[in-house]
């Protein structure tokens, strides 16, 4: 205030007499106040737009996160059941049954087809816990990553399946010796044993989903930076505005957290009975693991700007020296 300014007798400006550059002020701190908002709700929604981009267009991307699945037991379960399930599906038993009576052919029926899926499953389960499997885990899926890409660039409707087919080959292979084993392996059909990862009916709207996702990949990390930038320059008190950016990007990757939790929940629920839950779990893991760090990463980032931000310079520079230190302290030998 002025030495000029009109005062009350308790010190306090009239509306009236206030300086003609205080509305202007305002309106500069209200504008950068809604860009900081804008900003901190845009940098966790660049981070998911960002992952998501990764996961469904680069397919090294994706294969290396779900690659440690070979190992893991509960999918190695879920594999070994799938396979031999594929496999009973092409046994037939009606030959074997002429000569036992109609009465007896259900009795017989079971014991066979209980003795023969043991058969085809340690015969799976060997292949599945080898060595061998991993890679083979890595080009099923490396296959299905660029069969989805295919499809949701280009027009049409087409299925995208796991093919597990490689898992039945190898095992034909294992029991090649094995008149019994060779017999069934041949009959199944090299289409045969499959997961439907996306249904054909559901292509157009994961389309959509895919298009929104590259673009928000492209446009939202720049216009997080812009915002949060442009706030930081019409706040008067740039300080205190700091301080509000870091914290409301803290919220706002904690409130994402939350929701991906709530998400993550509910679509396991939704599963079919027949999907194996801890196979679920353990895909939905792998896959979120590289969201749910960033997102850990930004709450950290953000809570650190606005501890050193409320701290003031002297935080920021002994911080500073600490980093240079670390820095120093790590390349010496």
């Amino acid at each position: 205030m002025s030495a000029s300014s009109p005062v009350r007798p308790g010190g306090r400006v009239t509306e009236r007499e206030r300086p003609p550059g205080a509305p202007r002020w305002r309106g500069r701190a209200l504008a950068g106040g809604v860009l900081l908002v804008v900003g901190a709700v845009l940098l966790p929604l660049s981070l998911v737009a960002t992952w998501a981009r990764a996961e469904l267009t680069e397919t090294d991307s994706y294969v290396a996160s779900v690659a440690p699945l070979a190992q893991n037991a509960a999918v190695q379960r879920a594999v070994i059941d799938d396979v031999t399930d594929g496999v009973m599906t092409h046994v037939r038993l009606d030959g074997l049954l002429k000569a036992v009576s109609p009465a007896q052919r259900p009795a017989v029926r079971q014991r066979f087809t209980r003795g023969i899926r043991g058969f085809v499953a340690r015969q799976v389960r060997q292949v599945v816990t080898g060595s061998g499997f991993p890679a083979m885990w890595n080009g099923v899926h490396r296959t299905a990553h660029r069969t989805l890409d295919g499809t949701l660039t280009a027009p049409g409707r087409s299925a995208v399946t796991l093919d597990l087919t490689p898992v039945v080959e190898r095992v034909r292979r294992e029991v090649s010796h094995n008149g019994m084993g060779l017999d069934l392996l041949r009959r199944v059909p090299r289409s045969g044993v499959e997961i439907v990862l996306l249904k054909a009916p559901d292509v157009p709207r994961v389309r959509t989903v895919y298009d929104l996702v590259g673009h928000g990949a492209r446009l939202l990390p720049p216009a997080a930076v812009l915002c949060l930038g442009g706030g930081l320059l019409l706040a008067r008190r740039r300080r205190r505005a700091l301080i509000c950016a870091g914290t409301g990007s803290a919220a706002a990757a904690a409130l994402l957290a939350a929701a991906l939790a709530l998400l993550r929940g509910r679509t396991l629920d939704a599963l079919p009975a027949l999907v194996s839950r801890p196979a679920a779990d353990a895909y939905a893991d792998a896959v979120t693991d590289p969201l749910r760090t960033g997102v850990w990463w930004l709450a950290g980032a953000g809570v650190l700007t606005a501890a050193l931000a409320a701290a003031g310079p002297p935080a920021v520079r002994a911080a500073g020296r600490a980093w240079r230190a670390g820095a120093a302290a790590r390349q010496r030998p």
